[in-house]
This record gives C-alpha cells, sequence and structure tokens, in this order.
C-alpha cells in the first residue's frame, strides 16, 4: 500500500505522542509550553489529517485504524499526565470518565461493525464537539500559563466530561436495538 500525506500526518501524531510524553518529565523551565506546543500540533494533525483525506478522496484502511487509536492513546496520555500533575479527585474523576467513555464506545462500534451495524454509531458532530472542548481543556491544564487560563481548562473539562456523557448515551441510543436482541 502506497503512504499519503494524511496516512502521513497520522503516522507524524503517533511519533509525537513519547515525545509529548517526554516533554512533560523534562526537569526545565519551559517544559509546560513545550509539552503543550507538542500537544496541539497533534491536534491540529488529527483535525488536517481526516479533513485532507476526505477532500482529496484518499482514506485507507490503514489511515481508518491508526488515527482513532493516535487520538485515543494522545488524549488518554494527556489525561493521565493532567491528573499526575494536579493530583486531586476533582481532576481525576473527569479524567476516569473520558477514558471509560473511550473504551466503551471503541468496544461498541468494534462489536456493531462485527454484526454490520457499524454504520449505526458512526462519529457524530457531538463527539466532534466534545473533542473540541477536551483538546482545549487539555491544553489549558498542560500549559497553567495563568490562574484564569486554569479556571476556563476546568471549566472545558467539566464540558468536555458532561459531552463525554451525553455523546455515550446517544451511541448507546442508537445501539439500542441491536444490543437488546436474544
Amino acid at each position: 500500500m502506497k503512504l499519503n500525506i494524511p496516512t502521513y500526518l497520522t503516522i507524524f501524531r503517533v511519533v509525537l505522542i513519547p515525545l509529548f510524553i517526554l516533554s512533560f518529565y523534562l526537569p526545565i523551565p519551559y517544559s509546560a509550553e513545550i509539552t503543550t506546543f507538542i500537544f496541539f500540533i497533534a491536534s491540529v494533525t488529527d483535525w488536517f489529517d481526516g479533513y485532507l483525506a476526505r477532500k482529496w478522496n484518499q482514506t485507507t484502511r490503514l489511515g481508518a485504524f491508526l488515527d482513532p487509536v493516535a487520538d485515543k492513546v494522545l488524549v488518554a496520555s494527556a489525561l493521565v499526565c493532567v491528573v499526575e500533575h494536579y493530583h486531586t479527585w476533582w481532576i481525576t474523576i473527569p479524567a476516569i470518565v473520558m477514558i471509560s467513555r473511550e473504551i466503551i464506545i471503541s468496544a461498541l462500534r468494534e462489536w456493531m461493525a462485527e454484526i454490520g451495524e457499524r454504520a449505526s454509531v458512526a462519529v457524530s458532530i457531538w463527539g466532534k464537539v466534545k473533542t473540541t472542548a477536551q483538546m482545549f481543556a487539555l491544553g489549558g491544564l498542560l500549559w497553567r500559563q495563568s490562574f484564569t487560563m486554569e479556571v476556563l481548562a476546568f471549566i472545558l473539562l467539566y464540558i468536555a466530561t458532561v459531552l463525554t456523557i451525553w455523546s455515550m448515551l446517544q451511541y448507546l441510543k442508537a445501539s439500542k436495538g441491536s444490543l437488546l436482541k436474544s
């Protein structure tokens, strides 16, 4: 299979994940800024690779597999780093909710694909809104540039958590008929 630009962007995002984690632990004055910059670049490539793949009609099986994996590993890594930094229940609980939702929806999509009903759990606009709120929240919590930024990031984190639960319920509702069949 020939790789294309959208797939290279996805692979680039995968490569950024260990660099992101490494930068989070760097004992240097600008570690938070570097970490946030890497997270921002990875987040932008998430949007950009999908856009280009659709626009140029360059979707591939590898890209379709790797893109959601890269997204989930990036977000889970960022959530774990944020939880470690703040070390408080009111950050840990939203992180657990978000990671749990990703596991549940991934399992649901896999199962729905097995029974030939994958389309009923396709990505919705609310999933995209949730992801946007989540990325901005995590960016602010990683950077910690000011008290105001952290407060806004906390608010966004809770908005993202509510959207996480709501979108999960929408996916479960869409698959309810298939889940409850004998």
